[in-house]
């Protein structure tokens, strides 16, 4: 079964849960019923990525993410995910207790992010994008979409093993919404098995996404069934981890389907 990835957005302007959990206090709280509801990881993040977002900055990034992850890991031993693309933040993130670095850009935006991934000995996860967050949906395109996912995405894993680090240690991301078509989604998810062949683990992020909205004309807080409908499509193209907001409904989700496996 593929692990469950909690999502906590400690920002005031993320897509679905932007200002929820702002406060440390609210936001450990959130993390620990998620962990209550069958989360495997935590993945905590301080700069939302939606679509026309802007960046932060890395001391502004570190105060939001470092209380939360401390808070954290002072109460479970849950694996703890840091989204971010700033090394300077992993770093710090990292010594607070995290355990993984999900980094949106892959490396591009910060390249010193694989040698303090290869220095800690932390696994790093690639995720393909186009563009930047401000930007990536200004009419997306691909001549061919999986192909060029696909090249990015094993380029980025031979850069960051020529940095140090280990295979073994590496996590693949099409990147979902980053940069992509409605269409160009669900390709995606009907390909999963091509980047699976890529020889990574997988992690897909698919939880309330805008593609969901735009195909089935729904507000981001109606689309928790839809974005339900999409695990099997990720689990048959043999994803490894599965990035969610609402946790207690994806467990009982998987742990039906696979009973009926």
């Amino acid at each position: 079964m593929p692990a469950i990835m909690g999502i906590l957005n400690v920002t005031p302007d993320s897509f679905s849960d932007g200002g929820l959990h702002f406060l440390p206090s609210d936001a450990i709280s959130h993390a620990l019923k998620l962990i209550d509801e069958g989360a495997d990881i935590i993945d905590i993040g301080g700069e939302s990525t939606r679509p026309g977002s802007s960046p932060v900055s890395e001391d502004e990034e570190i105060d939001r993410v470092i209380p939360i992850i401390e808070g954290l890991r002072s109460r479970s031993e849950i694996p703890i995910s840091i989204d971010t693309s700033k090394s300077a933040v992993a770093k710090a993130a990292i010594e607070a207790g995290a355990d993984l670095i999900n980094d949106i850009s892959a490396g591009r935006f910060d390249p010193e992010i694989f040698e303090l991934a290869a220095l800690h000995k932390k696994p790093i996860c690639l995720m393909h994008m186009k563009g930047l967050p401000k930007n990536m949906q200004d009419n997306p395109h691909y001549d061919d979409l999986i192909f060029e996912i696909s090249g990015f995405l094993s380029e980025a894993a031979s850069f960051a093993i020529s940095k140090g680090v280990p295979s073994e240690l590496i996590i693949l991301d099409p990147g979902i919404g980053f940069g992509k078509s409605a269409d160009d989604n669900l390709s995606i998810l009907r390909n999963i098995g091509s980047f699976k062949s890529l020889g990574f683990p997988l992690l897909i992020g698919t939880s309330n996404k805008s593609f969901i909205g735009k195909k089935l004309g729904l507000d981001v807080k109606d689309r928790l069934e839809a974005s339900l409908a999409t695990i099997p499509a990720c689990m048959n193209g043999g994803a490894s981890i599965l990035r969610m907001h609402d946790v207690k409904a994806t467990k009982r989700f998987l742990d039906m389907y696979l009973l009926l496996q």
